[in-house]
């Protein structure tokens, strides 16, 4: 059955999609606010379609944006850089798409291609390529799963548009599009993996915009009821838990060959010596507390703040916030073997680092 997000959907999406973004994706209250136009604007929903509900000999292909969050807030887009680099790509393929796919469910690109599936007329997947949110292009189902790299486009809020014909492993549209990325100014409409139905069908991590949705009108709702601990009311939703009540005591963050970097550390109210520190890649990667390793990538390590549950993005951390961390466990898709060497710790350069999954997984298995 055909879902919609409409205008009364998209405050429970951007909580969620920021819950799930781990740090990253980019800014959810400018990608809402991006979002509520175009609602407005279109003067209907956005369709949602299951993948089930796709033939095998559909196309379709995944959007987003690519860059630094730290970028995303300082840079106003033009709005249609995704619609346009998805137009460019069509008419190069000489066919246009059936339908638009979400790259990864984390931050504003949960939101992104929404917005551009409205400007465009087209349907948007329920599902996304990685569960959470990652910072480089190899890192998704769909690379890992086979889908090639290439046909892929970039373009900027200039109408630049630059389309990739062959590339050679998802690696290289990584090293490639980031180099462009930054060279269009540190944030960029991604438009990559192009699939067909069936390729999708076996590559999609499926449900996880329905996920947002839920995590966060359940957030809403906690707050309407006052509930004190909205962390433990999402945690439950993820299948994870409250690893560390605290305050924000010491930020360190840069901006470094496109992604935002950096370390955080976090101080119980109770007890000073009982600490967090957690590092990030534009999405938060590994959480020490007290010397030992409590969650890390792929597991999802989110940050809220302690009185109603916002998502806290690495570009908006600073000192003195009162918040929680909640561990939740991958879904399944990112924990084989073939995927953690693309997603593990030793990936982002934690080669010391075991992952050890938190019990579960985040979506419940499909029936």
């Amino acid at each position: 059955m055909t879902i919609t997000v409409g205008l009364q959907d998209s405050a429970a999406l951007a909580l969620g999609a920021g819950i799930l973004g781990t740090g990253g994706g980019g800014n959810t209250y400018i990608g809402r606010l991006k979002l509520d136009r175009q609602l407005q604007l279109s003067g209907k929903p956005c369709p949602v379609l299951t993948v089930d509900q796709l033939s095998d000999d559909t196309l379709v292909v995944g959007v987003g944006m690519m860059g630094a969050p730290t970028v995303g807030i300082e840079k106003i887009e033009a709005g249609n850089e995704v619609a346009r680099a998805v137009q460019a790509l069509a008419s190069h393929l000489g066919r246009e798409f059936d339908a638009l796919v979400i790259n990864e469910i984390g931050g504003s690109n949960a939101l992104e291609p929404l917005l551009s599936a409205l400007q465009l007329g087209l349907p948007v997947l329920d599902g996304d390529g990685m569960g959470r949110a990652f910072p480089e292009l190899q890192m998704d189902t769909f690379s890992i799963g086979g889908v090639a790299a290439s046909p892929m486009a970039l373009g900027d809020c200039h109408g630049n548009i630059a389309i990739f014909e062959r590339l050679s492993s998802p690696l290289q549209a990584e090293e490639w599009a980031r180099n462009l990325t930054i060279e269009m100014g540190g944030s960029a409409a991604l438009v990559m993996s192009l699939m067909t139905g069936a390729e999708v069908k076996a590559t999609l991590v499926r449900g996880t915009l329905s996920l947002a949705l839920a995590m966060g009108r359940a957030v809403l709702q906690s707050r309407e009821d006052k509930v004190e601990a909205p962390a433990a009311v999402v945690a439950r939703l993820g299948n994870g838990r409250v690893l560390f009540e605290g305050k924000i005591v010491d930020v360190e963050r840069r901006t470094v060959q496109g992604f935002a970097r950096g370390r955080m550390r976090l101080q119980a109210f109770d007890i000073p010596a009982d600490e967090m520190e957690i590092v990030f890649q534009n999405e938060n990667l590994v959480a020490w507390r007290g010397g030992d390793v409590q969650c890390c990538v792929p597991d999802l390590i989110t940050i809220v703040t302690l009185e109603d549950g916002t998502p806290l993005g690495t570009e908006m951390l600073r000192y003195g916030l009162r918040v929680a961390v909640i561990g939740m466990p991958a879904v399944r898709e990112i924990k084989t073997p073939a995927a953690l060497e693309v997603v593990g710790p030793a990936a982002f350069g934690y080669g010391d680092v075991s992952f050890t999954p938190l019990p579960g997984d985040l979506l419940p298995a499909a029936p």
